[in-house]
């Protein structure tokens, strides 16, 4: 059975340590854990996760954030993953630092990664999982602060962070999004 697992984030250097890459560093910890690496391929970097039987296909999409739809809908097709083997990572700065948020569907909350997916899939119906980068800005300073890189006191708890989000989505292939939301949902 094959799941496809997307984390979101913008390409280039000046984006890999910012808050709005937290999809591309939650994969990026569960290819390290699994042994696996990145390949470039067709709209993003791909790598391939065995898992109790199950293969997951782990995406971080080339097509900057507000694009991701096009990456997740081609290798949806490509591969044949219906929408309910869909998990979708994301930043939430409406969620402490570090908390976890599991849905199985709901709406795009203002996150304009996950409203792409939903035009392009015509549907909400794909499970997520949003992690807390937190809102420590002024007034009008969002875009600076997500696309800001991590606090030194942030850095030091980051790796157990995406630990746990990387746990999450081996749970979901494996375990269901009903279980994984009672085990991995937290403050």
């Amino acid at each position: 059975m094959k799941y496809l697992i997307v984390g979101l984030g913008n390409i280039g250097a000046e984006y890999a340590e910012t808050r709005h890459n937290i999809g591309f560093k939650v994969l990026d910890t569960l290819a390290e854990v699994s042994n696996t690496s990145f390949s470039t391929s067709r709209y993003g970097d791909t790598a391939t996760v065995r898992h109790r039987g199950r293969e997951l296909l782990l995406l971080k999409p080339s097509t900057y954030m507000n694009l991701s739809g096009k990456a997740v809908r081609y290798w949806m097709q490509t591969e044949k993953i219906p929408i309910e083997r869909v998990f979708v990572v994301v930043d939430d700065i409406a969620i402490p630092f570090g908390a976890v948020r599991i849905r199985a569907k709901g709406s795009d909350g203002g996150h304009n990664g996950l409203k792409n997916i939903t035009e392009l899939l015509g549907s909400q119906d794909y499970a997520r999982l949003r992690m807390g980068v937190g809102n420590a800005f002024q007034r009008g300073g969002q875009v600076n602060y997500v696309l800001g890189e991590w606090s030194d006191e942030e850095k030091k708890l980051l790796s157990e962070k995406l630990r746990h989000a990387a746990d999450a989505c081996l749970s979901f292939a494996s375990q269901g999004i009903e279980l994984t939301m009672t085990r991995y949902n937290c403050k």
